[in-house]
């Protein structure tokens, strides 16, 4: 608390109800003054020694043959009048954070200036807020918080900048330099404080951290609080992250948590504010040093509190800069009438469609990597993303609102180089298929046909062997390459005396890579000759019999699956080459039986320079 001496005298004041009466033996009352609900009886010559305005108004009750004189509208009310009187009267003042303002005001609605008497009150107050109030962080606040019921007079009286400017001042200071208790509201440990000035503590003092400051402006409503932030933001000494975090300490200490708190008559209006004003405060940089979750948390109360165009925007742009930080959970945006989906899935789409197109704009400009390390390491945010798209496949498969367009076109948002492995895309198509029963064998087959069976691990490809969901082409191709990741796991061990170094080394991703031919080099017909004239239940029992001797490999698929794959390969070969499935009848170019050189060598002599492949 802080205490001005402005004189004394032995006279005092007696509150008597809603009346104040000066009690003094050697003078009676002559003038009665009514400060809102309460009247004063008081002398004439203490206030007319003081009070320009006073004279005036004595002067004109005179005339008018009255002792009483009204204070309309009077700033602070009885109690600053009080102060006034006090001071008038060479009584001791007390003047705090708390009533300094309206005193202020007070002084200047009565014209109690340096005019009428040296030393005056209007000169007195200044020399301690200029002295004392300005130089404390603690009791800049305070003040602050008080001009507002004070307006205008606080703001005509420049008290409001000065608060504002003494504030921000403070903000930028180096934190190597602050000599005060950095906080006020936090309560923290006593060794974690920094003493007064003048005042010492033993041991090593912690170091006062850049975000010190962001806790105790929180107290500010909206209004003011924007304004310390510009004030803050135009000195240009302090970090986007650190404004970022002050955003969004204010963000959880104002915004209510729950949507009904949210979106209820009596606090939208007020929600909607507080929330765009805190997005125009967001740093110029697009938002980038603000975390994507806090972003992504304000976009989905400006949609929830129907904030602006221009604040929604601003928000996506910030957003779309850096979503390979978010989370799924982040993602999970409510839709809002007209849309019948669960969650906003046009609006992650845009997310993604903006984050991927700026992303091959960076990689243009790059050289191409020479490795998947390279690549991986090179693209990290890339593949992030397309793992959180994966997983929020996931969740909004189970909305049977969502379409099988919506849902392609989410999927189809990400590139096939942004998935290295397809488990977490096998389990976002088998969710949706689960949820969707009634999806027909073309849409089935158009929406597994973007899942690369190649791409899968061995658990997934075992799960996806005897998934009775999946068309029955797909089935077909897992199992097919199943047996040609056994192959290539006997190649290694085959080979294991030049290769056993660089085999422990690689990863399965990248041994598979290796191994496996691509897609297109399956299909040219350079590198590939048909079987004619040969028996295909012939070519069949080699290939299982070669897979029998693999004694020393590893046997990828069980035993049921196994004889799926072989009653499926029986019925899909014909001596003229045709394929006779009912199931994959209408795909353009159905499994034949091949041979491919330089694919999968066997262990049978008989077959040695022979691989065998379905495409």
């Amino acid at each position: 608390m802080k205490f001005m001496k402005l004189g004394s005298k032995p006279d005092t004041f007696q509150d008597q109800g809603k009346s104040i009466r000066y009690v003094s033996s050697e003078l009676a009352t002559d003038v009665t003054i009514v400060v809102g609900e309460v009247i004063f009886y008081l002398h004439k010559f203490p206030l007319l020694s003081m009070s320009n305005r006073l004279q005036k108004l004595v002067s004109k009750a005179n005339e008018e043959n009255s002792d009483v004189i009204q204070l309309v509208d009077f700033p602070g009310g009885p109690k600053a009048f009080e102060i006034c009187a006090k001071f008038c009267y060479g009584m001791t003042v007390t003047l705090n954070p708390y009533n300094v303002v309206a005193a202020r005001c007070a002084a200047e609605y009565l014209e109690m200036t340096e005019e009428v008497d040296r030393g005056n009150l209007i000169f007195k107050i200044e020399v301690f807020l200029n002295s004392s109030v300005f130089r404390s962080w603690k009791d800049s606040i305070i003040v602050l918080q008080t001009t507002k019921s004070l307006r205008p007079w606080s703001e005509d009286l420049k008290v409001v900048g000065r608060c504002i400017d003494s504030i921000a001042s403070k903000t930028s200071m180096d934190p190597s330099s602050i000599t005060w208790s950095y906080t006020y509201n936090r309560k923290v440990a006593v060794s974690d404080k920094i003493t007064e000035v003048g005042m010492k503590f033993p041991g090593k003092l912690e170091s006062v951290p850049k975000d010190w400051w962001v806790e105790d402006i929180c107290e500010l409503e909206i209004d003011l609080y924007k304004r310390v932030m510009v004030a803050v933001k135009s000195k240009g000494r302090m970090d986007g992250s650190v404004i970022g975090e002050a955003l969004r300490t204010y963000a959880m200490r104002w915004l209510p948590d729950s949507i009904e708190a949210l979106v209820s008559e009596a606090h939208s209006i007020r929600n909607k504010s507080l929330l765009e004003t805190i997005i125009c405060l967001l740093p110029s940089d697009k938002g980038v040093t603000c975390s994507c979750s806090f972003l992504l948390k304000l976009l989905k109360v400006a949609i929830l509190v129907g904030a602006d165009d221009s604040s929604r925007e601003e928000l996506v742009k910030s957003i779309s800069l850096k979503l390979d930080e978010a989370s799924i959970n982040d993602l999970l945006i409510p839709a809002r009438s007209p849309q019948i989906t669960v969650y906003d899935v046009e609006l992650v789409k845009c997310l993604v469609n903006r984050f991927m197109a700026r992303e091959r704009s960076s990689r243009d400009k790059n050289i191409p990597p020479k490795s998947t390390n390279d690549f991986v390491l090179g693209h990290a945010s890339w593949l992030k993303v397309g793992k959180l798209i994966d997983g929020y496949l996931a969740e909004i498969a189970r909305d049977p609102n969502v379409s099988l367009s919506i849902f392609i076109e989410l999927l189809q948002s990400i590139p096939d180089s942004a998935r290295l492995i397809h488990d977490a895309l096998y389990e976002a198509i088998d969710i949706y298929l689960q949820e969707h029963s009634s999806l027909t064998k073309a849409e089935k087959k158009r929406l597994c046909s973007l899942m690369d069976v190649r791409k899968l691990t061995m658990d997934a490809s075992m799960h996806a062997a005897q998934n009775e969901r999946l068309p029955l082409r797909t089935v077909v191709q897992v199992l097919f390459f199943e047996q040609i990741r056994a192959a290539a796991g006997v190649q290694t061990l085959n080979h294991r005396n030049t290769d056993a170094v660089d085999s422990t080394r690689m990863t399965e991703k990248e041994y598979w890579q290796k191994t496996l031919p691509e897609k297109q080099n399956v299909s040219k017909p350079s590198s590939e000759v048909k079987i004619k004239g040969e028996d295909p239940q012939k070519n069949l029992k080699l290939v299982k019999k070669c897979s029998k001797n693999r004694n020393s490999g590893p046997q990828l698929m069980p035993s049921r699956s196994r004889r799926i794959f072989d009653k499926l390969f029986i019925g899909k070969v014909s001596v003229n080459g045709e394929n006779r499935s009912s199931e994959t009848s209408g795909s353009s170019q159905s499994p034949t039986l091949r041979i491919i050189q330089g694919e999968m060598k066997s262990s049978c002599a008989s077959s040695r320079n022979r691989r065998n492949s379905i495409s």
